[in-house]
């Protein structure tokens, strides 16, 4: 499997409830949106949550950081696409919303590192589930 695979997009209608009083999404609920092609992205790979958990490791998400240059409104329909541009150590997911007629809204990313469900030790490697699944070697 290449880098390029390691790539999700989910199209979103964005619901009323969504939104602020101005028909404009509040600023918090764009990390749903990123939440849901990170789910995708990561059962693309066979490593959904379930499969986490499952392998022994959580994977919080440990630093957030968007840019919003043009607001989402209600009603409007828009792509989300994950890709995972870090793994060796931490994973890192970036994500681009684009509007309908293509424009780049927001960009942002989440950095989410491996922790041991048993010990609740943080990991400063990527365990080995997380290469075999990517297809990659350690």
């Amino acid at each position: 499997m290449s880098e390029a695979n390691y790539r999700a997009e989910v199209e979103i209608t964005v619901s009323f409830h969504d939104c602020d009083p101005m028909g404009v999404v509040w600023h918090g609920n764009y990390f749903r949106f990123f939440e849901r092609a990170r789910e995708a992205l990561l059962r693309s790979v066979n490593y959904s949550y379930g499969e986490m958990s499952a392998s022994g490791y959580v994977w919080p998400v440990v630093d957030t950081h968007v840019k919003y240059r043009q607001p989402l409104r209600y009603e409007e329909t828009v792509r989300v696409v994950a890709s995972i541009t870090e793994y060796e150590n931490r994973l890192r997911i970036d994500y681009v919303i684009r509007n309908a007629a293509g424009q780049v809204t927001t960009k942002a990313h989440t950095i989410q590192v491996a922790v041991n469900a048993t010990t609740q030790e943080m990991c400063f490697v990527s365990p080995d589930i997380l290469f075999e699944r990517l297809g990659v070697k350690p």
